[in-house]
């Protein structure tokens, strides 16, 4: 038994050469970042903290792994600037994260995590500029990642470049649909849990599926994330007390699918923590930008109203609440930032056909509210220069933001500007028209496309803000992209110009993190083998449990569990598994309440995790 529960496992695959593997080599994981499957990340970077993140996934049954963690200047990890370790176990599904403090300003940091004799892979991040440290800033600006609907070649086409400072991601990290349930473009490419994600155990299986994409872990492992959810972290149109793909008649209480939603979205992404949903922020880029995260999903949003209604002009209508914009306006009116930037999920600016609103998911179908924050601007004496960022609608759209006269040619009456990033993979805006009969009704419309997947560039300087759109494939991983569009505002000028070509940083960026783990000084490293399980869900668990995990070539597995003195409780039916990740239903419903040891086998390599029937 303690053999079985000693065997070190995997696969083996990976070559570094991220865009040559093959398909099967793709959905296999790469051993050499046992037990740091699911990479690192860093997130929330302050101009003296940042937050670093990590998940173990133990091959022994284990209640708790005591993680080391250190932090340098540089890539070889000798100028160790701080350090500790930190206790996971499954109460946080053996997530990591630390707040590291005491940082020196606009400073690029090297981070890894040991556990288990092994080192994780490291990591790059960057703390925030203060005062007029810097005189140029750059972002990846993201949102919208449906994993059925394609490979998240911008994800990688963006870890490539080493031009940024950080990534600001808009929402819909996640998405919470069933498999086929929002349309599947990739064969193979399949959602897990198959379900519809609800309880606890489907949203934190939801995460392991997509942090194990190599894509996405290779863009956290070299920049800090600035996170907001959009709604399909929840479900799909959430607001405050429900949401459009939740029926509380087969999917229980709102509340309480919304707190496991939470809870995963907390333990799984590098986000500092916050107060149940108060996850809106300020962080602050010296004196040149301020960026304001806001929620306008679930902290205080009211229902849609359907298209058409007279409600969307009712003067009591919430998209982000009253406490959220007091918060925003102490925040904007404290700034003496030159740029004060709006990060948030849906579109601020009017989308209108014949003067109609199309999409009250909209500020459109909040109007009052949104009347409120223009009004705050417009009469407020230090704001010079206001920019929306904007995700959620999977294309791509610069604009100015009109005021009540506004005159499109002049260029006159406009109070900011919004740039909208298309989706990482989520199919376009369902509108029967093209991008031209938007514009002709929108005349505050400057660029719209509504087909091409990508990311955003965001430049700021003190003299202008450029948004420059890249493109690519989503159908087949693939390093070309290609060039969209560039406009730009100049400081003072509130609207937005398309600029001569695409923005180049002035600066030349630190190194990008060493692509492998680097094991330096360890000893008695196991051997690989053939399979490795990221977690078991849930645990404890009623009646049945769900296993996930990898192989390097399909095999039939054999699934056995053992009590804590190692006599065997009941042998489970082999299942034949595809090459990759798998995750596969145990029935465990006549299987008395306990403690258990939970047995994996293939080929006569095991590993182990330790289970508890309620």
């Amino acid at each position: 038994m303690k053999t079985l529960l000693n065997l070190a496992l995997l696969l083996n695959i990976a070559s570094q050469s991220l865009f040559s593997q093959n398909l099967d080599e793709r959905l296999v994981v790469d051993p050499a970042l046992a037990p740091f499957y699911h990479g690192v990340a860093s997130g929330d970077p302050l101009d003296d903290a940042v937050v670093i993140w990590t998940r173990v996934s133990p091959q022994v049954a284990v209640n708790s792994v005591n993680v080391l963690w250190r932090m340098a200047t540089d890539t070889g990890m000798t100028d160790i600037v701080a350090e500790g370790n930190f206790v996971t176990d499954s109460e946080r599904d053996f997530t990591v994260k630390i707040d590291v403090k005491d940082l020196q300003s606009n400073t690029t940091y090297y981070y890894d995590f040991f556990a288990d004799n092994k080192y994780s892979i490291r990591g790059r991040t960057k703390t925030a500029p203060k005062g007029n440290e810097v005189e140029n800033l750059r972002f990846a600006v993201v949102s919208c990642s449906s994993y059925e609907h394609g490979y998240f070649n911008a994800y990688q086409h963006i870890a490539n470049r080493n031009d940024i400072d950080a990534v600001i991601h808009l929402g819909d990290y996640i998405y919470e649909y069933q498999v086929g349930g929002y349309g599947s473009n990739i064969e193979g490419r399949n959602y897990l849990p198959d379900n519809e994600i609800v309880s606890l155990d489907d949203y934190r299986l939801r995460y392991s599926m997509y942090r194990l994409d190599f894509q996405l872990r290779n863009i956290h492992q070299q920049y800090p994330f600035i996170n907001v959810w959009d709604d399909h972290e929840f479900t799909d149109n959430a607001y405050r007390t429900g949401a459009n793909n939740h029926q509380p008649a087969t999917e229980g209480d709102w509340e309480v699918r919304k707190l496991n939603a939470l809870k995963a979205y907390k333990e799984w992404l590098p986000v500092r923590d916050f107060d149940y949903t108060n996850i809106y922020r300020t962080m602050h880029y010296g004196d040149l930008m301020d960026l304001y995260m806001l929620d306008t999903r679930v902290t205080d949003r009211d229902e849609q109203a359907s298209t058409g209604s007279p409600d969307i002009y009712a003067s009591d209508r919430q998209l982000i609440g009253e406490v959220q914009l007091e918060w925003l306006k102490s925040e904007m009116t404290s700034s003496k930032a030159k740029w004060q930037v709006l990060g948030q999920q849906v579109m601020f600016a009017p989308l209108r056909i014949a003067g109609v609103p199309i999409n009250t998911d909209q500020w459109d179908g909040y109007n009052a509210e949104r009347q409120r924050v223009i009004d705050f601007v417009k009469d407020a004496d230090n704001i010079e220069n206001f920019v929306v960022l904007t995700g959620d609608i999977h294309t791509s759209w610069a604009m100015d933001i009109p005021g009540l006269i506004y005159e499109p040619i002049l260029k006159t009456g406009s109070l900011g500007i919004e740039f909208v990033c298309t989706s990482i993979t989520s199919p376009g805006l369902d509108i029967p028209l093209g991008a031209e009969v938007i514009k002709a009704n929108n005349l505050h419309m400057r660029y719209v496309d509504l087909v091409k997947k990508g990311y955003l560039i965001l430049d700021v300087d003190s003299a202008e803000i450029q948004a420059d759109w890249y493109y690519t494939a989503i159908d087949k991983i693939t390093d070309e992209e290609e060039f969209g569009a560039a406009y730009k505002s100049v400081s003072g000028t509130k609207y937005v110009v398309k600029a001569k070509g695409a923005s180049v940083s002035p600066f030349q960026y630190p190194a990008l993190a060493p692509s492998k783990p680097i094991q330096r000084g360890v000893t008695g490293l196991d051997e690989l083998s053939e399979l490795v399980v990221f977690g078991v869900y849930p645990n404890p668990f009623s009646s049945e449990f769900v296993v996930q995990y990898n192989l390097e070539k399909a095999a039939t597995i054999d699934i056995a569990l053992y009590s804590n003195s190692g006599q065997l409780v009941a042998n489970f039916q082999s299942v034949d598994s595809k090459n990759g990740i798998n995750y596969m239903k145990v029935n465990a419903i006549d299987i008395p309440s306990g403690t258990y040891v939970l047995i994996l086998s293939v080929e006569g390599k095991a590993t182990s995790k330790a289970v508890v029937k309620k």
